[in-house]
C-alpha cells in the first residue's frame, strides 16, 4: 500500500474522532489542549509560602510537627489539583485509603495559578481558624488580590472553573485531615495535663526555667503518608549512666564542654539554627521551607517544579516528625541540663535564651533523644537534593535582617551540609547530645528516600 495514502488516512480518521469528540461537548465549550503548569512561574506557590511562613510564626500550638503537618497537607493539596497539567508526573492519591481527589474535566480549559490560589486560600483560612485577625485578613486579601488579577486576565468560566477546582481539592485534603484526629486537632491541646511522664533514672521531666509539660506526647499515633510501621522508632540510644567512664557521660561531657565557655562562632551557629520560640522566628520545620522559597526564587522555578517540591518536602518534615516524636516518648531520655546539673556541673546553663519573655538558659519541653531539628533537617535535605542537585550550592538568608540574634546570612556548600551544621547546632545550644542528631540525621534521610520513592511520575 502506499505509505503516503496510509498516512493520510490516518489523519482524516484522527481529525473525524476529534470532530465527533467535539460534538460531544457542551455547546459552550470547546476542548482545549491542556496548558502545561511549567508554562507558569512559581510565584503563586511561592507568595502563598512566604504568607504561611509569617503565619507559622504567630499561629498558636502549630509548633512542631505539627507546622510540618499542616504544610505536608496544603503541599500535597496544591500538588494533586493540577498534577494533570505535569505530563510527566502523576497523582500520588491512590496511597492513601479513604482520599478521594476530585479530578479536572477532561478537554476544558484551567488556568493553574488560580487553582493554586483557591487551595491555599482554603487550606490556610481552615487550618488557622485561631490566629490573629490580622493574618486571617493576610490571608483574605491575598486571596482575593489574585482573583481580581486572574478574573480580568482569562474567560470567566475558565477562571470559575479553576477557582471551584482548587476549593474543591483543598476540602477534600482538609476533609481528609479531620480523620486524623490527633494530627488534625494537635494544635488545640499541645501540652496535655493527661500525660505523665514516666519516672526512673535517667528518664525525661521538665526542665527549668518554666518546667512546661511534654509537648505533643502522642503525636506517634499520627497518620504518617510514606513511612513504614518499622521506621517509627529509632534505634535505642546509649545504655544511661552516671559512671565517668560511660559513653553516656562522655556525651553530655561533650554537650557540656562545647558551650563552656560560650564560643562566638558556635553560638553564632547555634543561633542561626534555633528557630525555638513562638511569635520570634517561624519553626524548625518552616525553616526548610524558608529555605526551599530562597531556592525557588534562585532557580526562577516554574509553578510545576514549585508544587512538586513543596508537596515533596511537607511531606517528609511531616513524617520525621513523627518518627522523632514518636521516638522521644518511647526512650525518655533526660535532657542534658538535667544531667550536667545532677551529675558534672550544678550551675551549668544552655545558652538558650528566649529575646521575647526573657528567659534564660532554656530547654525545649520534650524528651532530647532522637533531635527533632536534626530530623527536620535531614529530611528536607534528602529531599532538596533529589529535585534539585547533591551539590547544590547556596546562601542562607533567612534571618539575614534579624536583630534579636546574629542573622548573618551563612553560605554552604550542599544541603547535607546545612542539615549537619543544622544537627550540630542543638549540642552548641546545650539542649541535646550528639547522639540525639547523630541518629535524627539517620532517620530524616530514611523518610527522604520513603517520600523520594513514591511514584511520583510516570
Amino acid at each position: 500500500m502506499n505509505v503516503h495514502l496510509l498516512k493520510t488516512g490516518k489523519l482524516l480518521l484522527v481529525a473525524a474522532l476529534v470532530i465527533g469528540m467535539a460534538a460531544c461537548q457542551n455547546d459552550t465549550e470547546d476542548i482545549t489542549e491542556v496548558q502545561s503548569a511549567a508554562d507558569y512561574d512559581a510565584e503563586i506557590a511561592l507568595r502563598w509560602n512566604d504568607l504561611l511562613l509569617e503565619v507559622d510564626r504567630y499561629a498558636p500550638g502549630y509548633r512542631p510537627p505539627a507546622a510540618a503537618r499542616m504544610m505536608a497537607y496544603a503541599g500535597l493539596a496544591a500538588y494533586e489539583s493540577i498534577v494533570s497539567a505535569i505530563p510527566d508526573h502523576q497523582s500520588i492519591a491512590n496511597n492513601f485509603p479513604g482520599l478521594h481527589v476530585p479530578k479536572v474535566e477532561p478537554g476544558l480549559e484551567y488556568h493553574w495559578p488560580t487553582v493554586i490560589n483557591a487551595v491555599y486560600g482554603y487550606m490556610l483560612e481552615n487550618f488557622y481558624p485561631h490566629i490573629p485577625e490580622y493574618y486571617k485578613s493576610r490571608i483574605a486579601t491575598l486571596e482575593s488580590a489574585y482573583e481580581d488579577e486572574f478574573s480580568t486576565e482569562i474567560d470567566q468560566n475558565v477562571f470559575e472553573r479553576s477557582r471551584d477546582h482548587g476549593r474543591n481539592v483543598a476540602a477534600t485534603f482538609f476533609g481528609w485531615s479531620t480523620t486524623d484526629a490527633i494530627g488534625h486537632s494537635g494544635y488545640q491541646n499541645p501540652h496535655p495535663a493527661d500525660y505523665v511522664p514516666p519516672t526512673g533514672a535517667g528518664k525525661w521531666q521538665p526542665t527549668k526555667p518554666d518546667y512546661t509539660r511534654g509537648l505533643f506526647p502522642y503525636w506517634g499515633q499520627v497518620r504518617p503518608f510514606a513511612i513504614t510501621p518499622s521506621d517509627k522508632i529509632a534505634k535505642a540510644p546509649l545504655a544511661f549512666s552516671e559512671s565517668p567512664t560511660s559513653p553516656f557521660y562522655g556525651q553530655a561531657l561533650e554537650t557540656y564542654t562545647l558551650t563552656t565557655p560560650i564560643d562566638p562562632e558556635r553560638q553564632w551557629i547555634a543561633e542561626f539554627w534555633s528557630d525555638d520560640f513562638f511569635e520570634l522566628t517561624f519553626e524548625p520545620a518552616g525553616r526548610w521551607m524558608a529555605i526551599l522559597n530562597q531556592v525557588i526564587t534562585q532557580e526562577n522555578s516554574s509553578l510545576a517544579t514549585a508544587v512538586y517540591a513543596y508537596a515533596k518536602i511537607g511531606m517528609a518534615l511531616c513524617d520525621v516528625g513523627i518518627v522523632v516524636w514518636n521516638s522521644k516518648y518511647h526512650y525518655n531520655v533526660e535532657r542534658p541540663i538535667s544531667y550536667i546539673n545532677r551529675v558534672i556541673d550544678p550551675n551549668w546553663n544552655t545558652t538558650l535564651d528566649n529575646p521575647i519573655s526573657g528567659e534564660t538558659g532554656v530547654t525545649p519541653p520534650f524528651p532530647a533523644y532522637p533531635s527533632g531539628h536534626a530530623g527536620f533537617g535531614s529530611a528536607a535535605a534528602g529531599v532538596l537534593s533529589d529535585i534539585f542537585d547533591h551539590n547544590y550550592a547556596m546562601t542562607d538568608r533567612c534571618h539575614e535582617y534579624r536583630v534579636e540574634f546574629n542573622g548573618t546570612p551563612r553560605s554552604f556548600n550542599n544541603f547535607d551540609e546545612m542539615a549537619y551544621e543544622n544537627a550540630i547546632s542543638r549540642v552548641y545550644l546545650g539542649v541535646h547530645y550528639r547522639m540525639d542528631a547523630d541518629e535524627s540525621l539517620r532517620l530524616g534521610y530514611l523518610v527522604a528516600r520513603r517520600v523520594n520513592d513514591l511514584e511520583w511520575t510516570k
